[in-house]
């Protein structure tokens, strides 16, 4: 009876994860490789929608430009989110302005993150505030097209829906770094440049691992943002996916979904390679 204890402990979330998850990934895995026409679907073993996606210069690009917006964010948080968490767990000294400054950040996720970002349109538009500002102090002769309906809409709506989730693990993980380090490293003679790259740095990377993995797997996921912000003059992944859902396209929806399972898996065992979380964690 006691062999039995580590497994009636370990059963509750064996089920969990086998009815929310692996069922629900094996299911479209198997419809991937099914057949469709315009009315039906049909159970078949065809690999007709895999060549599909590696060979469609379309599908291509597509998948390009996601990862793309998920390396360019993930650069821009990173480089946000460590500087803020650097400022405020050591530069802070007060506990309550610690506290207050990290709320301070949280205040946007008050609201739905459609909120959030549709407020950049009035702000960024043709005829948007940051134009008309521009326009009167005479920085700009003529309205910047470039803000709205672009790449830069499109990742500036991920960095502003992003950046907490950079922060929150990176402030976390040097809170757990005691001062009297960044003293020793200090008193040894290292410059503050040094005592970030060889004390800080080092001792936070459990916290930019796990951020890393959070932007990753939410740009890569994310179809909203690139719908709204493009303004429809571009596309990601998930949203080439939604409109084959749509279509009623599911076995290539689902073979596109297993490609960017993938795909998100790599990327998250690279992060994974560099950074033995576990091992950190339990230190």
């Amino acid at each position: 009876m006691r062999r039995l204890v580590p497994y009636l402990q370990v059963a509750p979330l064996a089920t969990v994860l086998l009815l929310f998850l692996v069922i629900p990934v094996g299911m479209i895995l198997v419809v991937s490789f099914w057949s469709y026409d315009q009315f039906d679907i049909y159970p078949d073993f065809i690999l007709d929608n895999y060549r599909y996606i590696f060979t469609s210069p379309v599908t291509f690009s597509i998948y390009l430009k996601t990862i793309y917006y998920a390396v360019v964010t993930w650069a821009i948080t990173l480089v946000l989110g460590f500087t803020i968490s650097y400022y405020l767990v050591f530069h802070v000294r007060n506990l309550l302005w610690q506290i207050g400054l990290f709320l301070l950040c949280t205040v946007p996720f008050w609201t739905s993150n459609i909120i959030r970002m549709i407020s950049w349109i009035p702000f960024l538009g043709r005829e948007g505030i940051f134009n008309q500002a521009l326009l009167a102090t005479g920085l700009a002769s003529a309205p910047l097209e470039f803000l709205l309906f672009s790449d830069f809409a499109v990742i500036l709506a991920y960095v502003h829906l992003f950046t907490l989730f950079m922060i929150v693990p990176i402030f976390n993980a040097m809170a757990r770094i005691s001062p009297t380090v960044i003293e020793a490293a200090v008193d040894g003679g290292a410059k503050p440049w040094q005592v970030v790259l060889h004390v800080v740095l080092p001792l936070s990377k459990t916290g930019v691992a796990l951020g890393s993995i959070f932007v990753v797997a939410l740009v890569m996921g994310d179809f909203f943002v690139v719908r709204t912000m493009s303004g429809g003059q571009s596309g990601s992944v998930a949203s080439a996916l939604n409109n084959e859902i749509g279509l009623l396209q599911y076995p290539t929806a689902a073979a596109g979904a297993v490609v960017l399972l993938v795909i998100v898996t790599l990327m998250v065992a690279a992060i994974l390679r560099i950074v033995d979380v576990r091992r950190e964690l339990a230190a």
